[in-house]
């Protein structure tokens, strides 16, 4: 689930529960709102976590200023 969708069930979740109020048999619309929420909240913060990992330095490769392989390939 990549950013755009955590934040797309953040903002469904948010209006399911404070800016409807609707109501079906059955369905309490409050606590749908407030799971989709959180699972948003919790899918930002796994997606958040998972860029820190990537974006890890990686050390440059050493640079060979010896000519000595050279010599030995003529």
């Amino acid at each position: 689930m990549g950013l755009g969708a955590c934040i797309i069930l953040i903002a469904v979740g948010a209006i399911l529960t404070f800016a409807t109020d609707w109501e079906l048999d059955g369905v309490n619309l409050d606590l749908v709102g407030l799971i989709l929420m959180v699972v948003g909240f919790i899918g930002t913060v796994v997606y958040a976590s998972v860029l820190r990992r990537r974006r890890v330095i990686v050390p440059a490769a050493p640079v060979v200023t010896d000519d000595d392989h050279r010599r030995d390939l003529r």
